[in-house]
């Protein structure tokens, strides 16, 4: 077991007042930190290419959390074996969706890409309801 792969969560980088990043730059680099061993001690050796994929998928999930959750109300980085476990939540129960890139019209539309990256750079995609109201997506990134 390697119990120096522990969670950091942001919220205890910065103080209880806080509930996450209030930014994806925030998240952005608490998954370099942890990747890296920067935070609670990073994987023995990972992907450059890997780590810029979970970076991606850490701000996709915390831009989505923003614009159509309601807000973060916690974000959360494990090391787990050769990959990189990601848990956003919000304060929304709607469940995320693609958009098609164009309207009716045949317009392209701005935006809507986040969810469709995600799904395709992350394993294990799971969404969950909370107790206390808002819903938590969970990814794993594969860091090889």
């Amino acid at each position: 077991m390697r119990d120096r792969h522990t969670t950091e969560t942001v919220v205890d980088q910065y103080g209880s007042d806080r509930f996450g990043p209030c930014r994806p730059a925030d998240a952005r680099r608490a998954v370099e930190r942890a990747v890296t061993g920067k935070g609670a001690g990073g994987p023995a050796g990972y992907d450059a290419r890997a780590l810029s994929d979970a970076v991606l998928v850490a701000s996709e999930l915390t831009t989505n959390a923003i614009l159509h959750g309601g807000g973060i109300t916690d974000f959360r980085v494990d090391v787990v074996g050769p990959g990189v476990r990601l848990s956003v939540s919000d304060r929304s129960h709607d469940l995320p969706v693609a958009v098609p890139a164009t309207d009716d019209q045949g317009r392209r539309r701005v935006g809507g890409r986040g969810w469709p990256i995600v799904c395709r750079l992350a394993h294990d995609v799971r969404v969950a309801d909370l107790p206390a109201g808002g819903k938590c997506i969970t990814v794993l990134v594969p860091l090889s």
